[in-house]
């Protein structure tokens, strides 16, 4: 069956949203009806049919044994989930403040003239849908857009020219205009230089008791690099130790706060990297399965991150018997999200990945103890797991010889705003806000945004702070704000 919502041809353009039942029950199928993998049957029927309408939720409801309200409870709380047509094509806008920085306003009503409707709706021959949509994590190339899961950058009212003529003339998405998604990586330190032999690192972790593997990691002092700080080897061992059938390894790859692009560069440069660290996870607190839960957004990176777990299958570093160790059997597969900025909170994320709407639970139990399925599961972040995998291959000491004396190792930074060079940079802990704005070629600067809206806001007297765990802890983003902003706005 063609795919409409990658642009292609053969589901009617009309005001009905339709899916024939053969191709709902492959769909179903394909997930063996299962409720947990309720989230992934969702978005396969948005995209294959361009919503998910009232007929494909009492379907879906009878096949995993739900009522219609439970479904209907799941799909209402995603953004990118629709049980009304959302088009042939569907244009979501991103509307963050480094995007209104950057001209999307006029973006906005180019879009708007070339289409023929407005926003939050559908044109008339229900060809082409047009939304705003909150940061897509394109902040270094604004104005941006996401249409059919595909990602369009530095917009101008000429290429959304182009795009649209294309819509209309019933062009393939990738067909459209150039989608090319820079990585702009403009300082590499200790966790993205390509020095390691990721395979060895695994091999190293596995000729090692788990519990001299947690070891190790606490002997690096490495913490969280969510923005909590929640020292790492700890974690591990409270999961390692809880009592359950089985354990999980999760990856929040739900890079949802605005401003923050440093795990999409990870996830399009260095996916080797995040892999390699998941399995040494894995392998510390007796998991075989890890699952990497990635935003919505970034379900352009799926077929090239598919081919990357391929991969390293055929070298032996997945599956069974990972690195030749007999017994140790670890796989790993993506769960995306549907768009929730709240599901990059860890209770929200396993909820959503059961299936459910992405609302935190109450705590305590902890992850660790009971996370997804009940079950003990450690969620940790991309830049985390990544600086597990270097910690493995180049030793705690070397860990602990970098960054501060309380934040050890360094610190992915996104850059946006008001900068001559926004792009991801890797810091050691301890670089001052003041070093950052030299690299980036920034001038006149009323004020910094750190670690997006609910991180600090700090003006100039206070840009020789140091990002520190001990002074100022960030998830990773820093907006520019030049002094020709209103900060009221």
């Amino acid at each position: 069956m063609d795919n409409t919502q990658s642009g292609k041809s053969g589901f009617s353009n009309s005001d009905n949203c339709t899916c024939d039942c053969k191709s709902l029950d492959k769909i179903l199928d394909s997930y063996n009806n299962d409720p947990v993998r309720l989230m992934d049957i969702l978005i396969e029927v948005q995209t294959q049919c361009g919503c998910v309408s009232d007929m494909a939720v009492k379907t879906i409801a009878e096949a995993i044994g739900y009522s219609k309200v439970d479904v209907e409870q799941t799909l209402s709380f995603y953004h990118f989930l629709s049980q009304t047509p959302t088009g042939k094509y569907a244009v979501y806008l991103n509307d963050s403040a480094v995007a209104e920085m950057m001209g999307r306003d006029e973006i906005a009503k180019a879009f708007v003239e070339e289409i023929g409707c407005e926003f939050d709706s559908v044109s008339e021959d229900g060809k082409i849908g047009l939304f705003s949509t909150s940061c897509i994590g394109m902040n270094d190339q604004e104005p941006s857009a996401i249409i059919n899961q595909r990602v369009f950058t530095k917009l101008t009212k000429e290429k959304v020219a182009k795009i649209v003529k294309g819509m209309k003339n019933d062009l393939e998405v990738e067909d459209l205009v150039g989608t090319d998604v820079m990585s702009n990586i403009l300082k590499q330190g200790p966790i993205l230089t390509k020095d390691s032999n990721l395979g060895e690192a695994i091999k190293k972790a596995v000729t090692m008791s788990p519990e001299d593997v947690i070891e190790e990691i606490k002997q690096s002092n490495l913490r969280g690099r969510g923005g909590a700080g929640f020292p790492t080897a700890m974690k591990w061992r409270f999961c390692r130790n809880a009592e359950g059938e089985k354990h999980y390894v999760f990856c929040n790859a739900d890079e949802g706060e605005p401003g923050t692009f440093k795990d999409r560069v990870i996830l399009t440069d260095r996916p080797q990297l995040l892999f390699a660290g998941m399995t040494i996870a894995g392998y510390a607190i007796g998991s075989d399965e890890g699952i990497l839960y990635l935003r919505y957004e970034y379900k352009y990176m799926e077929e090239y991150l598919e081919g990357v777990l391929t991969k390293l299958r055929e070298e032996g570093l997945l599956g069974k018997d990972v690195a030749g160790e007999k017994g140790f059997n670890f796989d790993i597969r993506i769960q995306f999200g549907g768009g929730a900025y709240i599901c990059g909170e860890e209770s929200a994320l396993l909820e959503s990945a059961e299936g459910k709407r992405g609302e935190p639970r109450d705590r305590p139990p902890f992850p660790v103890v009971k996370g997804y399925l009940q079950q003990p599961t450690s969620v940790n972040n991309v830049e985390t797991l990544c600086a597990v995998a270097k910690i493995m291959h180049k030793g705690a000491k070397w860990y602990r010889s970098l960054g501060t004396l309380e934040s050890t190792g360094s610190k992915l930074i996104s850059v946006s705003g008001d900068c001559a060079k926004p792009g991801v940079y890797e810091v050691e802990w301890g670089f001052t806000v003041n070093d950052i704005l030299e690299l980036v070629g920034a001038k006149n600067v009323q004020a910094v945004q750190v670690g997006g809206p609910s991180g600090n806001c700090i003006a100039p007297n206070e840009f020789n702070r140091k990002l520190a765990y001990e002074d100022l802890s960030t998830g990773g983003s820093l907006i520019v704000i030049g002094e020709e902003r209103d900060l009221l706005k």
